[in-house]
């Protein structure tokens, strides 16, 4: 097996890892959290905290993964483009960190909802809307990190299409991934009464994810052209 073809199976295995966490994690607290309602949503928190625990970690691993994938895309295409291989990694990178950073307001909810000592100054009620004010900024600073796991998409499309050594279409459908994904962050935070936009955004995204994993797990890449190693 050639070098690309290696490392094109790690990075689609890493890729397919990090896909499997985060739906994973998405299920998990997706049975928990009930926004808009601070009482249903402190129950199932604290009636399942071990669940929740399991979801935080799975999404903290999922970035872990995520970058390591970036970091298998981005030593398979440098040889197309240095700097533009640089540029989806850094931007992968910010999503990243502001996921990961993002993960405290997430956790907040559970330390609020714990019975510590030092919480018995506010009422019950009040733990419950402070619990689900830090959720609602999980859910903020989780479509901020989207503008950035959007934007490199477009690089990454750019070097797959220009590459030789991966399928041209799945360059073009990576770049409108890039438009369709931010989609979903601009309608979250300027036109939020509108949610179907953002049903285009999964659509997109389901394809040119899953598309680019699997392509790279089970087909590889071929040798570089000899343009590349010149």
């Amino acid at each position: 097996m050639n070098t690309n073809n290696k490392t094109a199976r790690i990075a689609g295995f890493l890729y397919l890892l990090y896909i499997v966490v985060t739906i994973g994690a998405d299920v998990s607290r997706s049975r928990l959290i009930v926004f808009g309602d601070a009482t249903a949503t402190a129950s199932n928190i604290l009636a399942s905290e071990w669940l929740f625990r399991i979801g935080f970690v799975s999404d903290v691993l999922a970035g872990v993964l995520f970058l390591w994938a970036a970091w298998a895309l981005y030593v398979l295409l440098k040889p197309v483009n240095k700097n533009v291989a640089l540029l989806f990694l850094l931007l992968n990178l910010a999503g990243v960190a502001v996921q990961s950073i993002n993960m405290l307001n997430l956790f907040a909810a559970a330390l609020l909802l714990n019975g510590a000592d030092y919480l018995n100054v506010f009422q019950t009620d009040q733990l419950q809307a402070l619990a689900m004010f830090f959720l609602y900024l999980y859910k903020n600073g989780f479509m901020i990190a989207q503008f950035f796991y959007a934007a490199w998409l477009f690089p990454l499309g750019y070097l797959v299409f220009k590459s030789g050594y991966l399928p041209k279409i799945l360059g073009i459908i990576l770049i409108v991934e890039c438009f369709g994904w931010l989609m979903r962050p601009f309608q979250f935070f300027l036109l939020p009464a509108y949610v179907e936009i953002s049903y285009l955004s999964f659509a997109i995204g389901f394809i040119g994810e899953f598309g680019l994993t699997l392509w790279l797990l089970i087909m590889g890449a071929k040798d570089e052209p000899s343009s590349l190693t010149q």
